[in-house]
This record gives C-alpha cells, structure tokens and sequence, in this order.
C-alpha cells in the first residue's frame, strides 16, 4: 500500500543523504533524510493547529524551496494540497477556498491584495501565513508536543486542483494517493527514469504537470530536481548544464521561446549529461517538434496527460525507438480507446472521443456528483473530451477538443490542423485559430499570430514590419501586406474554405498555466472586427 509518505519514508531510509531538491536562487540543497523530518515537522505542526486528516491546506505560491516542502509536507501528514493558479481571478479563488472548505492559506507577499479580494465576503474560518519561498527555515515553528500522524491508505485525499475554468467556475479534481503515485509511476516507466536522472521544474506547482512529472516522479525514480523561481528564456539552458540535469518538461509554448530566442550551442557550454526532453500539456505543432531537435540536437518526446488522469496518459517511446511527430504517443499505464457519440469503439483510422481508464483516474470531481457522472462512467472510463484516432501502430493522433471545433457551414475545421500550418510560415512563432459568428456560414475562422523576433514577411517585395500598429506599408481595405501573405500561405495549404478571414497579430495568446490555449478568451479579440488589423479578407 503506497502513499506519499510510505514513499518518502522508504528514500530518507534507503538514501538519506542522496539530494532530492535544488532551489538555485537561495542556493538551496534538500536531501531525502531532510525532506522526511520536515514534512514530519510541518504535519506535526498542523495537528498541533488542531486540523485533522483530510483537511484542506492552500497554497498561493510560486515555484520555490519552501513551496516543495510545503506541498510534499501537507501530502505527508495526510492533509489535502489545494493548489492556488497565481494568476487567477479573486472571484475563482474566492470560489475555490470557499468550496474546498480551506483551513490555511500560505501565502507570499507579492500575491497578499490578491488574496485579501478573494477573502473578502468569505465566512469561514481560515489562517494565514505569509512565506518566504526561499527561506532555510520551516514555514512553521516546530510544535514541541507530539502528535501521533493519521494513518494513510491509498484511497485516501492527496489533492484537490481546479481547472482553468475557461468555460465557466472552475471544477475540482480530487486525486487520491493512489491516483498520484500512479501518475508518477507512469513517468518514471515511460521515460525510463532512474536515480541517476534529474530534471528541470520550469513549469508553475500548481499545475499538474509541474506537480506529477517534476516533482513526484523524482521521488518514485529517486531522482532528484531543479526548481528555479520560474522560466527564463535566458537562464534556461545555463541552469540545465550548470546542474547537471538529464531531462527536461517543457511545454509548447516554451519550445516556440527557445527556438525564438536562444541557441546553447554557442560558447564554450555543452551539455554533456542532457539526454532528452518532454513537451506536454499542449499539443505540440510537428514544425516545431522538427525544427527542435534540429537546432538542439536533443530527443522532443511528445506525451499527452490530463489533470483528472494527474498528468500522463499518452507518450511516445523512449529513443531509439520509433517516435511520430504530431502524436503524443501510445497508452502507458492505462487503457485508452476511442469512441463515438453513443460510446461505440471505433476502429483504426476513425476519429472520435478519447476515454481513459487506470489507477492514475481521479476519484471524482470534489461536491459535484452529477458532473462526475457525466465524465466517469461507473466502470472506471473517463470521458477526457479530446477528440482523435488512432493508427495502425497504436499511436493517437489529437485533432481538436469537443466544443472547439469550428463548425463552418456545416462542416466540422479542427482549429489545431489551422495553427499547425500557420506555424509553418516562417514568420509565425506561435497561433491560435477560433470560430467567429457568421450569417451565412453560422462561424467563420478567425486567427491570432504572434510574429518571431525580427520577423518581416514579403508580399510582391514589400516588406512589413512585425509591429502592425506602425507598420509604414500601404494598406487596401485595411489588409496589411504581412496578413495577406499569411493568408494567401494557409490558401495554399488548406484550401480556401478553412482559411482565416480575420488574422491578429498579438502579443501573447491567453494560456493557462499549462500552456493550453483558451480559446474563449482568444474569441474577445475579435468582437469588435473592425478593429482587426485585417479586415475580411476578400
């Protein structure tokens, strides 16, 4: 019977002195021995609070040295971890303390109005410590009685994550010890992790990714990991050589960055332990995943997780086996099949909604019984939502999510196979395609496109400046050269009918902490067309 603290207990006993956790910015350094008697520390402190198994404790914190602690403390005293997203609204955080009922709140300093909006109006009782995500010290002082931990079993709360809440309140997941030892044990097996390995944690801990993948997947390998405040593009590779690490999770978003921005080759640093890195999370476009393993000269593996699945359901094999690009990959540590509207299996080659079942399934979703029902089926199959096929070689192919796709004039236009192209051109680092009302049509597509650096696109050799708001071009019916070429690229490539009328060019594309797209929020970009800086293009 595996929990996070049978775990934890087996490694401080097995390799005390082995280092589990590196925090660069305090210079930090946690062994296995030392992760045990703080987390026995932090749980002991929390029943000396008076808060009892099961018991929800909040964090509002960004990647750090105490944050780990905290996270893998909580779990070990049998409390249940409620991750807060940093970027969210007060309302969905009002939502969610109130909702999971939370006893505590950890905090730090720069998101303390945040949380003060969120509190306000709340009546329930909470306690709230202010953290220094890089202090040495315990987030609490030591309680000097001591108090007999709750017994912990499998089946037993570990986590309780919200979704994005992109289309509405966000939901709760709950995830049982069992459900993320799974999760982690179908890390370590799909990437054949051992306790040599050590990776890179760039991704937020209050994602699931970040939490199962980089965090407690080291644990399962014992292995150990590199937790910097957050990404830089900049730092990026210097962290990954100068700590030795041996694998990296990064999303798609942070490949498009590092392509854009960055070349590790260059000078006297070469890695020399680096033997391969993971993008999930996000689906990852094949140009990128190529041009990738050009430039770096390092294996992309391609996986596919879910929070309700605590991350890994899908991952390509491990080289020198056969990877394909464009698809996350085969099963590994769960069955999965593909089914219709009326929940018959199809065959190779046929699209449709992805289930998924295993010990990695989440419990429920936390005081929402009908919307459990409506996902997870009594026999232990969760409707994940994706839909995709599957190939003769038992590789699944993502194509769209139920309720994205464009539905043009009665034809369904997955908005993935419109950004994949898009990012073939070569002035595109990263799109995001959506649905846009249409009277004729009922939707039309509509895209956002942000431009590499020093990007400058040619339409009958003028030249176009990235920056539209400036751009010293000649415009007919407000279509820049740059948006026209675009278009004229995804013509070429798709066909008319599945090509942008409307084409942005932003900044940033709304994402998650994951990286995953929100297309509800990329949609309020063009509620006022003429605004666009192309109007339809014609």
């Amino acid at each position: 019977m595996e929990t996070l603290r049978t775990l934890i207990d087996r490694l401080a006993h097995n390799r005390p002195h082995n280092v589990y956790l590196i925090a660069p910015e305090p210079d930090l350094q946690l062994t296995f021995a030392q992760l045990q008697s703080d987390s026995q520390t932090l749980s002991n402190s929390f029943l000396g609070m008076g808060l009892k198994k099961g018991d929800s404790i909040a964090l509002m914190l960004n990647n750090g040295y105490q944050t780990a602690k905290i996270f893998l403390g909580a779990l070990y005293g049998g409390f249940t971890i409620v991750p807060l997203n940093v970027q969210a609204q007060p309302s969905h955080l009002s939502y969610i303390l109130r909702q999971s009922n939370a006893r505590i709140v950890f905090y730090s300093s720069q998101h303390r109005n945040k949380l003060e909006k969120s509190l306000s109006g709340l009546n329930q009782q909470i306690s709230l410590f202010e953290v220094n995500i890089d202090s040495p010290e315990n987030a609490l002082c030591p309680d000097h009685k001591i108090f007999e931990l709750p017994v912990l079993e499998e089946k037993d709360n570990g986590q309780l994550i919200y979704t994005s809440g992109t289309t509405g309140l966000p939901k709760g997941v709950l995830l049982t010890h069992g459900n993320l030892i799974a999760g982690g044990k179908n890390t370590v097996g799909g990437h054949q992790l051992t306790k040599m390995d050590r990776t890179l944690c760039v991704l937020p801990l209050y994602h699931i990714n970040a939490q199962i993948v980089t965090l407690i997947a080291p644990l399962i390998s014992a292995g150990s990991v590199v937790l910097p405040h957050r990404f830089s593009v900049a730092c990026f590779w210097d962290l990954a050589i100068d700590y030795n690490c041996t694998w990296l999770s990064v999303v798609p978003t942070i490949v498009s960055y590092l392509l854009d921005r960055t070349n590790p080759c260059e000078g006297e640093k070469e890695w020399e332990y680096l033997r391969f890195a993971r993008s999930a999370s996000a689906p990852l476009a094949p140009v990128h995943h190529k041009s990738f393993e050009k430039k770096f000269k390092l294996p992309l593996i391609e996986t596919m997780g879910l929070t309700e699945t605590a991350a890994p359901i899908l991952a390509n094999p491990m080289p020198p086996e056969t990877r394909k690009v464009g698809s996350p990959g085969r099963p590994y540590g769960n069955e999965l099949k593909i089914v219709d509207q009326d929940g018959k299996k199809l065959s190779v080659g046929q699209t449709g909604e992805i289930l998924v079942r295993g010990r990695n399934v989440m419990k429920c979703y936390h005081k929402a019984p009908e919307i459990t029902q409506q996902h997870l089926q009594a026999d232990g199959w969760l409707h994940t939502g994706d839909l995709a096929y599957q190939d003769s070689d038992g590789f699944f192919f993502i194509t769209g999510r139920l309720g994205e796709l464009i539905i043009k004039g009665g034809e369904n236009i997955s908005p993935r196979e419109i950004e994949e192209v898009l990012c073939q051109h070569h002035a595109v680092l990263e799109a995001g395609a959506v649905g846009i009302f249409h009277e004729q049509y009922g939707e039309d597509i509509a895209v956002c496109v942000i431009l590499k650096s020093g990007a400058c696109c040619v339409e009958q050799g003028l030249d176009c400046c990235s920056d539209f708001s400036s751009c010293p071009m000649e415009k007919t019916e407000q279509i820049c050269s740059v948006s026209l070429e675009i278009h004229k690229f995804c013509e070429k490539k798709l066909g008319e009918y599945k090509s942008p009328v409307f084409i942005k060019s932003v900044k940033d594309l709304p994402r998650g902490p994951s990286g995953k797209l929100q297309r509800r929020k990329l949609k309020r970009f063009f509620q006022k067309p003429e605004e666009n800086i192309s109007g339809p293009i014609t």
